[in-house]
């Protein structure tokens, strides 16, 4: 082996270059390892067709935590965030527009013309979001309590968010432990009328999640994800160049704190002797001694791949096995000749604004619901819940001149198949998404240029996804903040010494805000000084 190094992070996805930088600072500069030969994980632009690039998994940022941005100095190493007025457009079956947008009075006038009712509950919810989101963003940042021997520390952090639930106010206070646990159908119940706006903030608790709308807990989802960003809608923004300019700019920021990056050094192994990381061989052959290793894959990549179960406890590797990451969602990529044109837009003097930010196709509960029984029996929804982005509206670098591209997102579409698999099933999943966003837009099939189809096995395969799943696990009650990923190891160690996780995985595990980067980081760096 080469010389030892102090630590090495393996992946180059988001939280990972999210720690390295941390680390970095602290002057114990890091090796980041990616297997590709960009940079990015999931959150990458990458061109499909010739001329047309797209962030090619996730299209919208989570968003990253302003703290993280303003530490990296992102805007300096590079990143634009673009901002559209319109956070969602929703088109309803019998031909309505329903547009919300970032501005709260704005977006109640539009849904007047649904509802009067629902627009003044609209400014409740998004007042109500926004008071639980400042607390629940502490919790983001706080590093999961030992559930047996919790420090003074852990406590008195407790303590503090305790009061700040106290702080709610009675009536308050008791509607948010209520929420935790309900089915978000029920939650949107309880403010609206209209199903087509239920379904739209509804959407937001089941996004990315093996969950319908009637799935107890997926209110939960709904609320972490607030705590990042409290409108109803969640965030629309994303970075000038696609979601691979954020961790482009993320790289250029570690590498400029100390890291070193190398791209194209796949980790076949992790090594251990005697309970103790010692460091990591790579697929040529060549082996690197590390002090410490952190890993930025998923957990069961991390414990069932990359390490020999042999140095786990049997009963932490029985947990393992049992951890839920087969992901439901798949990725289409389309180059467009133009924008299609939305039936519901067809009176709106600037149709392409409201398609600045995301469009929802999924026009009430219990058509998001029937979305999810199909995936629960081994099939790929025939009536699917769509996310869509269009980001060439507001980005025109990512399109030849007057052309555009599509960013679908689709659920839902199980990893395993009862029948088939999804070399067989990719061009039905393709046929199946256009059809339905077809009935929105009629002349869509007339303006496409090409589609690049992402299944679950695709994205294992080509981003590391164990099961497809783009939160490295699924976020459901049992496998969050203490449970993440299993009780007794949510504090960014393992039973491994030296051995470190830093991703999705962990908590919160919410996506591209950074936070179980940043969490990672901080508890790693306790660690060392141990």
């Amino acid at each position: 082996m080469a010389a030892q190094r102090e630590i090495v992070i393996l992946g180059g996805g988001h939280n990972a270059l999210v720690t390295a930088f941390y680390l970095a600072k602290k002057g114990l500069k890091p090796l980041v390892l990616e297997r590709r030969d960009i940079v990015g994980g999931a959150a990458v632009t990458e061109e499909f067709h010739p001329g047309f690039r797209c962030s090619t998994v996730a299209h919208a940022a989570g968003p990253l935590l302003p703290g993280i941005a303003s530490d990296m100095h992102l805007a300096k190493h590079g990143l634009q965030m673009i901002e559209p007025s319109v956070r969602m457009f929703a088109p309803s079956e019998d031909g309505r527009a329903l547009i919300l947008r970032s501005d709260a009075d704005a977006t109640a006038r539009e849904i007047e013309k649904f509802s009067k009712r629902d627009a003044a509950n609209y400014l409740e919810l998004e007042k109500g979001l926004a008071r639980a989101g400042e607390i629940i963003a502490q919790v983001l940042a706080l590093t999961p309590p030992e559930i047996d021997k919790p420090s003074k520390e852990d406590i008195w952090k407790l303590l503090k968010i305790g009061r700040k639930v106290r702080g709610l106010g009675k009536k308050e206070m008791m509607r948010l432990i209520r929420w935790g646990p309900m089915a978000v159908a029920d939650f949107v119940a309880e403010f609206f009328e209209t199903d087509l706006l239920r379904a739209a903030i509804a959407a937001r608790g089941i996004f990315g999640a093996a969950m319908g709308p009637w799935s107890a807990g997926s209110t939960t989802l709904l609320l972490l994800r607030a705590g990042a960003d409290p409108h109803p809608a969640g965030s629309s923004a994303f970075p000038r160049g696609g979601m691979g300019a954020l961790t482009a700019a993320m790289a250029a920021a570690a590498k400029h704190a100390g890291a070193e990056i190398r791209t194209g050094a796949e980790v076949k192994q992790i090594l251990v002797k005697n309970g103790r990381v010692t460091g990591v061989a790579l697929a040529n052959g060549e082996e690197i001694a590390a002090k410490s290793v952190v890993s930025g894959a998923d957990p069961r990549r991390t414990f069932l791949g990359l390490l020999d179960p042999v140095h786990l406890p049997p009963s932490f590797v029985v947990k393992m096995q049992n951890y839920r990451s087969n992901g439901t969602a798949a990725k289409l990529n389309v180059a467009l000749d133009a924008v299609p044109t939305f039936t519901a837009l067809k009176n709106f003097p600037d149709g392409n604004s409201a398609l600045a930010g995301r469009i929802h196709i999924g026009p009430g509960i219990d058509y998001l619901e029937h979305a999810f029984d199909d995936s629960k029996y081994g099939d790929f929804s025939r009536a699917p819940y769509l996310d869509i982005a269009i980001p060439s509206i507001s980005d025109p670098s990512l399109a030849p001149a007057g052309k555009h591209v599509m960013s679908i997102h689709m659920q839902f579409a199980p990893y395993k198949l009862k029948q088939g698999d999804w070399a067989q099933q990719r061009d039905a999943l393709r046929d199946t998404v256009l059809k339905t966003l077809a009935a929105y837009a009629p002349d869509l099939a007339h303006k496409i240029l090409a589609v690049q189809s992402i299944t679950p096995k695709d994205l294992e395969a080509t981003y590391g996804l164990t099961g497809g799943h783009p939160f490295h696990g699924e976020l459901s009650l049992d496998q969050i903040f203490t449970m993440r990923p299993l009780l007794g190891w949510a504090r960014y160690a393992t039973p491994v010494a030296g051995l470190y996780l830093c991703s999705n995985g962990t908590h919160p595990g919410n996506g591209l805000t950074g936070a179980s980067g940043h969490n990672a980081a901080r508890e790693i760096l306790k660690y060392i000084r141990k």
